[in-house]
């Protein structure tokens, strides 16, 4: 079986039990995508497949087959940040950081599918992923200021 993970590809013989998730962290090495609740609730296991969210955890690797997988690994150019990680440091949307991953992916979802008009908005579509440090405020502030200055279009 072959994934298409931040534009490589990669061919392993998984189980067919075997999660995105587990796919992603265990064999291909890619420990940006976290590991949460393991049941779909916390979102810290958000990837894009084909530019929409799933959480990882919930989706079985067989079935991403031919798709577009995008980590967290896959968001930067090089050395530039995706506008969507640049703004959580401007707006220290981080504190411990590990659902930033997440809401990292989720917010560049959230941007794209156009549900980032206004705090409401935001905070209802990124409603998916929990931060247990608190951090809302500084998420939305992030996801906004990288909606509002159109560069992640």
């Amino acid at each position: 079986m072959t994934l298409r993970v931040n534009g490589e590809s990669y061919s392993r013989e998984w189980e067919a039990r075997v999660t995105l998730l587990d796919a992603l962290r265990e064999d291909l090495g890619l420990t940006g995508t976290k590991k949460g609740c393991d049941r779909g609730e916390c979102g810290a296991c958000t990837v894009l497949v084909d530019g929409r969210r799933i959480k990882s955890c919930l989706t079985l690797a067989v079935m991403q087959q031919g798709r577009e997988i995008t980590t967290i690994e896959g968001l930067a150019d090089g050395e530039r940040l995706h506008p969507v990680q640049a703004a959580f440091i401007r707006h220290d949307g981080l504190q411990c950081g590990f659902c930033t991953p997440g809401q990292i992916m989720s917010g560049v979802a959230c941007i794209r599918e156009g549900h980032a008009d206004s705090d409401d908005e935001v905070r209802d579509w990124m409603s998916g992923n929990l931060c247990r440090c608190g951090c809302y405020p500084n998420i939305v502030a992030a996801i906004r200021d990288a909606a509002t200055s159109g560069k992640d279009n």
